[in-house]
C-alpha cells in the first residue's frame, strides 16, 4: 500500500509558520488531503479479528523546549508492550498532540512556559509503526494545538508510515478504513473539540455511523470525551461538564453510536482509565487512561496506571473475549508491564460500581468474558 507523497521537512516547517494555527483557522490556503488510500480486498473470513487499544500517546514534546524529551530520542518508549500491540489484527491508539517539527501554538500567547501545547517530533512516526500501531486517533483537545499545519503534518507523517487516522472533520480524516480478514473495518473519531466529529451531537454521530455501516462490515467508534483526573474515574450518566465544556454525556453517546451499528466503543481523555459496559452485545470501554505520556503529565497512583486491551469480536462485530494486559507508567512516563496487575483490579471495581450486571466478568488474570 503507497503512502502519499510527503512533504519535504523544509516544506513542512515553512507551512508550519504560514497558515494560521487556531483549530478554526480556513484551509482554503493549504494542500488538498487525498483519500486514505485502501488495500485490496481479501475473501471474507469468519475467523474473529482481534483489537488491540491503548489510550493517550504523547511521546514527547519540544515545546516550548526540549527539557522534557525522552531519553534516546524516545526509541525505547513503546518497546515493553511491542510484542502485544503488534500480535493484533488491528492495533489503535490515541495521539494525544501533533506530528510536526516547528512552528508556535496560538492555544499559549504569552504564557508558553504554563502551557500544555504539545508537538511531537515528525521522525517518532516510525515507533509507531515499529510499535505495531495500524490506525490512530486524531479526536481529542490536542489535535489542534498547532493549527491546521500541525492537522496536515500529522497526516502526512501517518501516511508516510502506513498508518491509518481518524476524527477530524476534514475527509478523508474523519473515518479510516481497513481490510482485515477479508472484512471491511471502519473506524470513526469524535471528541468535544472544534474540528472533529462531536460526541454532542447524537444526531449527526448516528449519520456517520450509519454512512460508514453502508461501507463496512465492522465499525470502530472511537471518543475523547469526559472530566480529566483522579476525581472523575467514574462514568457520569448525564452531561460530564469540566473546565466550563461539555465533554459529553457519554453512556447516551455510546449507546447511540451502537443503536445506529457500531460494534465497539473505545473512549480516552480523562487521564485515567474508566470502566467497561457490554451493551447489547458489544463493549464499551469508556477510558483507556494514559499509556505512553512523556514529561507533561503528572502520572501517580491512577493516573500512572495503564492497560492494553486485547478485544476478540465475531465476524457478526459481537463481543467475545478480551484481556487486559496491565501497565504503569515510571517516572517521566513511558508505558511498562505490570506483575501486580493493578490495572486489573481497578477495571473490575469501576466496572462493577459503575455498571452492575451490564459490566463483563474480569477475572483476576485479565481475562475479560460476557456474562
Amino acid at each position: 500500500m503507497a503512502p502519499r507523497q510527503s512533504l519535504t521537512a523544509t516544506f513542512v516547517a515553512t507551512l508550519a509558520f504560514s497558515v494560521a494555527l487556531s483549530c478554526n483557522s480556513a484551509v482554503s490556503d493549504v494542500p488538498t488531503i487525498a483519500p486514505q488510500p485502501v488495500a485490496a480486498a481479501t475473501p471474507k473470513s469468519n475467523e474473529p479479528i482481534t483489537i488491540a487499544a491503548v489510550g493517550d500517546i504523547m511521546m514527547g514534546s519540544p515545546f516550548p523546549n526540549d527539557s522534557r524529551m525522552p531519553p534516546n530520542d524516545g526509541a525505547d518508549l513503546l518497546k515493553p508492550f511491542t510484542p502485544i500491540l503488534s500480535s493484533a489484527d488491528i492495533t489503535f491508539g490515541n495521539l494525544e498532540g501533533p506530528m510536526i517539527d516547528g512552528g508556535e501554538s496560538a492555544k499559549c500567547g504569552a504564557s508558553r512556559g504554563n502551557c500544555f501545547a504539545f508537538r511531537v517530533p515528525t521522525r517518532y512516526g516510525k515507533y509507531l509503526k515499529e510499535a505495531g500501531f495500524d490506525v490512530m486517533g486524531v479526536a481529542n483537545n490536542h489535535a489542534g494545538d498547532f493549527g491546521e499545519a500541525g492537522r496536515i503534518s500529522t497526516e502526512h507523517v501517518l501516511d508516510e508510515q502506513g498508518i491509518k487516522y481518524a476524527g477530524s472533520l476534514q475527509p478523508p480524516a474523519t473515518t479510516a478504513y481497513l481490510n482485515v480478514k477479508g472484512q471491511r473495518v471502519a473506524v470513526i473519531g469524535f471528541g468535544h473539540n472544534n474540528g472533529m466529529p462531536s460526541i454532542n451531537g447524537l444526531d449527526a454521530a448516528r449519520q456517520y455511523v450509519l454512512e460508514a455501516k453502508r461501507k463496512a462490515d465492522i465499525v470502530i467508534v472511537s471518543f475523547h470525551g469526559g472530566g480529566e483526573g483522579t476525581d472523575h474515574q467514574h462514568v457520569k450518566f448525564g452531561s460530564d461538564i469540566f473546565l466550563g465544556e461539555n465533554r459529553g454525556n457519554l453512556p447516551a453517546f455510546a449507546h447511540t453510536v451502537i443503536d445506529a451499528g457500531a460494534d465497539l466503543v473505545l473512549g480516552h481523555g480523562p487521564h485515567v482509565m474508566r470502566g467497561m459496559e457490554i451493551y447489547k452485545g458489544h463493549l464499551i470501554e469508556y477510558s483507556l487512561g494514559n499509556f505512553c505520556t512523556y514529561g507533561w503529565f503528572q502520572l501517580a497512583a491512577e493516573t500512572a496506571l495503564t492497560e492494553v486491551l486485547e478485544i476478540k469480536i465475531g465476524p457478526d462485530g459481537k463481543f467475545i473475549s478480551g484481556k487486559i494486559h496491565p501497565g504503569k507508567q515510571e517516572g517521566r512516563g513511558g508505558p511498562v508491564p505490570d506483575p501486580s496487575g493493578e490495572a486489573i483490579r481497578v477495571l473490575r471495581n469501576l466496572s462493577i460500581a459503575d455498571f452492575g450486571g451490564s459490566a463483563p466478568n474480569i477475572a483476576d488474570d485479565g481475562t475479560v468474558t460476557p456474562k
